[in-house]
C-alpha cells in the first residue's frame, strides 16, 4: 500500500479501509490527488453498529468513467459499513467552499489524509457563508419538524424517530453555530449539546435526554413523545431566533 497514511487510524477501521484504498488506487492511479477519511471514523464517536465510514477522494480529472469503474467497489464497501464516497476534482473544491461552507468546514476540522496532498489544511470559507447556511438549516429544520408532526403525530408511532432524526442531523449545524459564537465544538456529541445549550441559552436536558435514548418505546426520559416532542420544538424554535442574530 505504498502511499497510503493509514498510521493514525483506528486498527478497526485500518482493517476496513486498508484493501478498499489499494483497489481505489489501483483503479485511477495517477488521476487522484488525495483520499480523506472524515465524520465520526476519526473520533471516538465512531460506532460500528450506527456509523458510517467517510471518505472524500479528489481526483484531477472526474467524469463519467471514473464513477462507472468505481461502481463494484463502492457496491462492496457499503457492505461494511464504507459510504458511497464523496468524489470531487480539485476544481470543485476551489468552486464550491461558498455553497458548501459547513460541509467543508466539517472536513477541514475533522479529517485524516490517508493518501496525497492535505487540500483542506489552508481552505478558507467566509464566516457569512456559514451564518447564512446555519440560519437556512436551523429554520429549515423548524418547518420540516412542524409539518412531519401534522403528519405523525395522531398515530403517535414515529415522533420518537423524528426527533432522533433532526438531531442527529442538525450537529453539524450546531457545530457551525458555536464556530460563528466564537466557541470551539468538543468531539463528542454530548458535550457539543452543553456548549449549544450554554452560548444559547437553551435547555440542554431536552436535547441530551434525545441524544441517549436507546428504546424505541415512544417515551423520551420517560415521558411521552408528544410531551416531550413540545419541548424539543420550543428549543429548536428559540435556536431559530438566535440564528437569525448571528
Amino acid at each position: 500500500m505504498e502511499g497510503l497514511k493509514l498510521d493514525p487510524v483506528r486498527p478497526d477501521i485500518k482493517k476496513i479501509i486498508g484493501p478498499y484504498l489499494k483497489t481505489l488506487l489501483e483503479i485511477h492511479k495517477d488521476n487522484i490527488i488525495s483520499i480523506v477519511l472524515y465524520g465520526s471514523a476519526t473520533g471516538n464517536d465512531f460506532s460500528h453498529k450506527s456509523s458510517d465510514i467517510n471518505l472524500l477522494v479528489v481526483f484531477k480529472e472526474l467524469d463519467f468513467p471514473q464513477l462507472n469503474r468505481s461502481l463494484k467497489l463502492v457496491s462492496g464497501g457499503m457492505q461494511k459499513k464504507i459510504a458511497a464516497p464523496l468524489f470531487l476534482s480539485l476544481a470543485h473544491i476551489d468552486t464550491s467552499k461558498d455553497v458548501f461552507p459547513i460541509e467543508f468546514m466539517e472536513i477541514k476540522e475533522n479529517n485524516t489524509v490517508l493518501y496525497g496532498r492535505d487540500l483542506f489544511r489552508d481552505i478558507q470559507i467566509d464566516q457569512k457563508h456559514i451564518e447564512l447556511f446555519c440560519e437556512q438549516q436551523i429554520k429549515g429544520k423548524l418547518i420540516r419538524l412542524r409539518q412531519a408532526y401534522l403528519e405523525v403525530g395522531l398515530k403517535k408511532k414515529g415522533i420518537e424517530a423524528l426527533m432522533k432524526e433532526s438531531l442527529y442531523g442538525l450537529m453539524p449545524v450546531f457545530r457551525a453555530m458555536l464556530r460563528v459564537k466564537g466557541v470551539l465544538p468538543l468531539i463528542n456529541k454530548e458535550g457539543i449539546l452543553k456548549q449549544l445549550a450554554d452560548s444559547f441559552a437553551l435547555d440542554r436536558d431536552a436535547f441530551i435526554a434525545i441524544l441517549k435514548d436507546r428504546k424505541d418505546d415512544e417515551k423520551i426520559a420517560g415521558q411521552d413523545v408528544g410531551v416531550y416532542f413540545e419541548k424539543y420544538i420550543a428549543e429548536i424554535k428559540k435556536l431559530a431566533i438566535a440564528a437569525d442574530r448571528l
